[in-house]
């Protein structure tokens, strides 16, 4: 770091990112990206006529896609807000409602943005650490009396709270915010939207990087009270009115509008994922029962690492961490069926070689 750089900010660890490689190919399963493309109409909306008017700015309220998003979900369009992916939508949920005497509180092993979007914008936070079967104790979060935000299903276990449990915390938690980041749940969670006529303090999060197939054109929305959304409207202006850009407010609306795609590829995605849960409990690997696009996976008698690194020099791109509760275990993106039967190929590969 230069000698510039602010003091409060010198100790902030980034988040990192999976890799992204430039050069060699490999099979991508290390980002829970969709192995499929983006629903037909959105190669329709981004025309030559469309790209030609990109010298101009974009709406800064987004109106078709979130006039797409109500309809959807049933809400009003002042209960939706838009930013530039999920993460965008998370960090301002965060300035907007933390700060040192307003904490949040969300597990210890979970979506690794959380605790640096908390460091980075000043707020107090207290990571809750899972039991040891790496689900969530609801009695964490019951009447806690904080902020709170849950990944449902949870990353990078795969785990999901059901819609009982998180009316649960909203009720018992009335002055803070409860916040519910949906970016799995269309691969077999619950959507929490279905309660926000019952609870005012409750905002869900979305993202159309996974089920909807856009992960590179970041879009993310929240759902929420009008009081709600308005706060974090209040953020974006005053941060950058522009966050979405006119390629994506089109494409978004456009997979937003397209449900049965949606429905395709995320049943694909599911069958796909049992599959390889049941081959790889087959060949000996303890996987956890995901509700998400991935599964958390290890193998006795092999480290995590090492077994990342091999199916690294194989071609095949998983994700792993340091860290010594998961060091053994894997998370492993839910590709096409073709990718995946590589995948474990490989991985059958080198359980032969690990033997010998």
């Amino acid at each position: 770091m230069s000698r510039f750089l602010s003091q409060r900010f010198a100790s902030i660890e980034p988040y990192v990112p999976g890799e992204q490689p430039q050069g060699r190919k490999y099979i991508k399963l290390n980002t829970n990206e969709s192995p499929y493309p983006p629903a037909p109409g959105v190669l329709e909306a981004i025309n030559r006529e469309e790209v030609a008017k990109l010298r101009l700015y974009s709406d800064p309220d987004a109106r078709p896609l979130v006039a797409a998003i109500a309809r959807r979900f049933g809400v009003g369009e002042d209960q939706v807000f838009v930013g530039n992916g999920s993460d965008e939508v998370l960090a301002f949920t965060f300035l907007a409602f933390g700060g040192v005497e307003k904490r949040f509180r969300f597990p210890a092993l979970s979506y690794g943005f959380y605790p640096v979007f908390a460091r980075l914008l000043g707020v107090t936070y207290e990571a809750v650490p899972l039991r040891p079967d790496f689900t969530i104790d609801p009695a964490d979060y019951i009447g806690c009396g904080t902020n709170i935000v849950l990944a449902n299903p949870n990353a990078p276990t795969g785990y999901a709270l059901g819609l009982e449990t998180i009316g649960e915390i909203a009720r018992s938690n009335p002055d803070s915010v409860v916040v519910i980041d949906e970016a799995y749940v269309d691969f077999g969670g619950e959507s929490a939207a279905v309660l926000l006529d019952t609870y005012d303090n409750l905002l869900v999060v979305q993202t159309f990087s996974k089920s909807r197939c856009l992960a590179g054109m970041r879009i993310g929305f929240a759902l929420g009270s009008a009081e709600l959304i308005a706060d974090l409207q209040r953020m974006k202006f005053s941060f950058n009115p522009y966050n979405l850009d006119r390629l994506a407010i089109l494409a978004g609306t456009a997979a937003m509008e397209d449900e049965a795609y949606l429905n395709t590829c995320t049943a694909k995605i599911c069958a796909t994922r049992r599959r390889v849960t049941d081959r790889l409990r087959e060949m000996g690997f303890t996987v956890l029962e995901s509700k998400a696009n991935f599964v958390f996976a290890r193998r006795d008698g092999i480290p995590g690492g090492r077994l990342f690194a091999a199916l690294r020099e194989k071609g095949i791109l998983v994700r792993h961490w340091e860290d010594p509760l998961i060091a053994d275990y894997l998370r492993i993106s839910i590709g096409s069926d073709e990718e995946m039967d590589a995948f474990l190929a490989a991985a059958g590969q080198i359980l032969e070689e690990e033997t010998k």
